[in-house]
Parts: structure tokens; C-alpha cells; sequence
């Protein structure tokens, strides 16, 4: 029976399957466990997919597996790409990096770039005084030169939200896409809180498309508010220390690897 009283969740899929399970589906990339079979199906269906562990945080271990032109395939880990021509000898050498834990294969999202580096967001989600769900701090992630994944812990770089999405959106486009992305997280916190409501904070990584379509990449149950540190203004941080002390946490603010935008 599942213990409703825990307040952090490790499995990726456990948390994913409960979004595609109701209205937020149509913003969760299709995700599965790995599999030869259903890594090649996804592939032919979106040409980029994402390798990821079930359990682990900071980026670590995620590859990035693409379907090229005449049948070649890529994919990179870290710094590391390898280029293959038969899908059989791309798909032994990803199973010889993933060792023997269970990972997941999640449909790639094409996102926005910012100097030609992907970018995506840390929502902060976290429970107030009420104990409603509010969003304390978004803060946009945008990853070392080089990488596919935006972690600070990876050498990302920290930049104000409106930062990113203005040149892709402009001023009143960025406005309207934060809003939705804040809709989102909160409705993602209403449905996993209904389900574990011993949970009082959230880390919820947002990936916006070249549509401005924000998507849910992952949710954290015990997040790093390192990205929070990083930017200049510092209202976020301090509100999200506030609310966690509430609740009895203490954060961590050494925040060394990830960088200041400007």
C-alpha cells in the first residue's frame, strides 16, 4: 500500500505516470521505461529522446539519443558524443553507459536556445502558511557550452526567467509564458500533493519549445534552491527560506559550479 505520508518521492517514473495520468498530460513528454524496443519506437516517432535514471538528481547519467539522416545515430553524455551507423551498436553502447540501474526514455523536447545553448526553468513550488501551494521562485537554467542538460551542478548558467524567454517571446510574450508556466506548476503541485499530502515543497524543471508551449520535465521532492542563489535579485531566495522554515527545512546556499547570468 502506498504510504501517503512520505514527503519525498525518488522514482521519476512514479511521478511522471501520475501527471500523464490526468489533465496535465498533453504538457509531460511521453515517458517509458527504457527498453530496446520502445527507445527505437520513440525514436521514429520524435528523432531525439532522452535517456534518464530513475532515481538520482544533478543531470547525472542523462544522455541525449538522437535519430540522424540515412539511418545513423547519436547520442552524448556529458561532453561525450558517439555517432553510430546501426541502431544496434548505438543501443549496446547506451546500455553499457547506464550500468544496472533502471532508466527511462523521454520524448526530446525541442526547446528554446539561448546563444545557442538549451535553456530551461526551476519552478519552486511550495506550501504557505494555509498550507495552499504557491510558486516562491522561477529561475531559468541555461547549460554549460556544450552539455544537453542546464544543472547549476553541471556548470549551468542562472538567468532571470524574462531574461530567456524575450528574445524568442518579446516583452508581453514572456509575461504570458511565465504565467502559464506558473498555472502549470501549481496544478502539478495540486495533483501530486492530493496523492502524497505530507509533501510541502516542490522542485518542478519547466522546457519551453520553440512554440512557447511549456512542458514538465521532471519534479523534484527535495529541491536544491541553488539556482535561487544565483540571481541577482534576491527576493525569491529569501522567500523560499522563509516558507521552508515553516515546515522545519534549512537549505544549503553554497551554491560553487553554477554560474551568474547577467
Amino acid at each position: 500500500m502506498k504510504n501517503r505520508n512520505v514527503q519525498t518521492v525518488s522514482s521519476k517514473l512514479i511521478k511522471t505516470k501520475l501527471l500523464l495520468g490526468g489533465r496535465l498530460a498533453i504538457h509531460v513528454p511521453s515517458t517509458v521505461p527504457f527498453s530496446g524496443i520502445g527507445l527505437k519506437e520513440m525514436l521514429g516517432k520524435y528523432g531525439i529522446v532522452y535517456v534518464k535514471p530513475d532515481t538520482g538528481s544533478q543531470g547525472i547519467g542523462i544522455m541525449r539519443v538522437e535519430r540522424m539522416a540515412k539511418g545513423r545515430y547519436r547520442y552524448q553524455i556529458g561532453l561525450e558524443r558517439l555517432d553510430f551507423d546501426t541502431y544496434a551498436g548505438m543501443y549496446r553502447s547506451v546500455r553499457r553507459k547506464m550500468g544496472k540501474r533502471l532508466h527511462l526514455a523521454q520524448q526530446g523536447v525541442r526547446v528554446l536556445r539561448f546563444e545557442g545553448r538549451p535553456f530551461d526553468f526551476r519552478v519552486m513550488v511550495q506550501k504557505n502558511a494555509a498550507g495552499r501551494w504557491a510558486v516562491t521562485g522561477i529561475a531559468g537554467r541555461v547549460a554549460h557550452p556544450g552539455k544537453i542538460v542546464s544543472n547549476g551542478s553541471q556548470g549551468g548558467t542562472i538567468f532571470e526567467a524574462a531574461r530567456l524567454l524575450g528574445p524568442a517571446a518579446g516583452r508581453a510574450g514572456a509575461a504570458r509564458t511565465i504565467g502559464a508556466m506558473r498555472r502549470l506548476t501549481l496544478q502539478a503541485a495540486d495533483r501530486l500533493g492530493r496523492e502524497y499530502p505530507a509533501m510541502n515543497e516542490l522542485g518542478i524543471d519547466i522546457a519551453v519549445d520553440r512554440g512557447l508551449k511549456p512542458w514538465i520535465l521532471e519534479v523534484n521532492t527535495r529541491p536544491d534552491p541553488c539556482p535561487f542563489v544565483k540571481l541577482e535579485d534576491r527576493t525569491a531566495i529569501r522567500r523560499i527560506v522563509r516558507y521552508g522554515r515553516r515546515y522545519g527545512r534549512r537549505y544549503c546556499l553554497k551554491c560553487d559550479k553554477a554560474k551568474s547570468g547577467t
